[in-house]
């Protein structure tokens, strides 16, 4: 469109050029408007030509034939072979799904405790006793605090000039994507060490470590929901988990979705002289959700990081595994634009640059922090089999 604007400019100029001359001799003059019609016609010549091959309507090489640097070295010089590719989108963050979030009010470290007792089973009360006292224990249960993460991004007035192709009209976009990525691998960094299923969190004495750190198939699934199933509170009492998140690194999602999607799982029964093989609708589907986090191999760098898996219970119980906090009021990521401090002598109202640089000025601010809660609600596995 731009292209056959600039033709109709040219076409307009072409007639301002007949009646400029008007004052010249024939000769000169002839010649001066031949070259004009040359230049619109072969121009417009150019416009059909490659509109005919953006559409499909003719082949490339008809372009590469006919066009060259030299016919318009100002209108084109590289512009055929210049494009802008587009940034890296970040995986979707999808550890709400897994992490209890919360807000703080400030930049204090926050204290979460943890009560048991009172709640376990009632016992019986013969006739005449006395009904027996119950107790409710508090405990520490984990702290944070949350901190400040950003970003800076300056442009000199030179660069956006002479940004044709409008490479940096994404600056904050780019900032905001730096601000989600910022938190997904903290939060990863809460759950996975160098080598998988972070060793402080997942250990024997949690008791949630799958058995043999199986590889992700069918009977690792149903291994890890039996270690799950037999945490127990405080008190002896069952953890009732409904939902279960699935969480995988991007190289097990396919291994995942074709376990998670089955219509029927054929099983192996247990106990008795012999197995015997039971085909069953998938109950995985609802029992299961799939979540992929793609910077469990970023973070577990040194080994596993891609054989990795775990199971969470579901974040909105009382007692999550995992939590992240936001300052209250700043719970998204805030992009700011430095304001210009300079305006014109001459008047026309403030200009768009800093008056000392000549530049413009960006910048993310994102406020968060976490920590890892509860233990018994998550199993994970390095999936190295041994």
């Amino acid at each position: 469109m731009e292209f056959l604007e600039l033709v109709d400019t040219l076409r307009a100029e072409e007639a301002s050029a007949e009646r400029l001359f008007k004052g010249e001799g024939m000769g000169a003059r002839k010649m001066r408007l031949k070259n004009s019609a040359n230049y619109t016609r072969r121009l417009a010549e150019a416009a059909t030509l490659i509109a005919d091959v953006v559409k499909g309507k003719k082949p490339v090489y008809r372009l590469n034939e006919a066009m060259t640097t030299s016919d318009f070295p100002l209108l084109f010089g590289d512009v055929l072979d210049r494009q802008v590719l587009a940034a890296y989108r970040e995986y979707p963050s999808t550890f709400r799904n897994w992490v209890k979030i919360s807000r703080v009010q400030d930049f204090r470290t926050v204290k979460r405790f943890k009560t048991s007792g009172a709640d376990q089973v009632l016992p019986e009360v013969k006739e005449k006793e006395n009904y027996p006292n119950g107790k409710i224990d508090e405990a520490s249960s984990h702290s944070y605090a949350v901190k400040k993460y950003g970003r800076k991004l300056q442009f000199s007035f030179e660069t956006l000039t002479n940004d044709d192709l409008e490479a940096l009209s994404d600056a904050p976009l780019r900032l905001g994507r730096a601000a989600r990525r910022s938190e997904q691998k903290f939060v990863t960094q809460m759950y996975v060490d160098a080598n998988g299923p972070h060793a402080s969190f997942y250990t024997v004495g949690n008791l949630n470590k799958i058995s043999g750190n199986p590889a992700l198939s069918l009977n690792a699934l149903q291994l890890g929901m039996e270690t799950l199933s037999k945490q127990v509170d405080g008190n002896g009492e069952p953890i009732f988990i409904e939902t279960v998140e699935l969480v995988v690194p991007p190289a097990l999602e396919v291994t995942a979705l074709n376990y998670l999607n089955a219509l029927q799982i054929e099983l192996t029964e247990k106990g008795g002289t012999s197995n015997t093989k039971l085909v069953s609708q998938n109950w995985m589907k609802t029992k299961f959700r799939l979540n992929v986090d793609a910077y469990i191999p970023i973070v577990a760098s040194t080994a596993n990081g891609h054989t990795s898996w775990f199971l969470f219970g579901n974040p909105d119980n009382d007692r999550p595994a995992l939590e992240l906090g936001y300052l209250r009021g700043h719970e998204e990521p805030e992009i700011f634009m430095k304001l210009p401090n300079s305006v014109r002598v001459g008047g026309g109202g403030a200009d768009e640059f800093d008056f000392d640089t000549d530049s413009r000025e960006y910048k993310v601010r994102h406020i968060f922090g976490g920590s890892t809660a509860d233990p018994k609600m998550t199993v994970g596995s390095n999936g190295s089999g041994s």
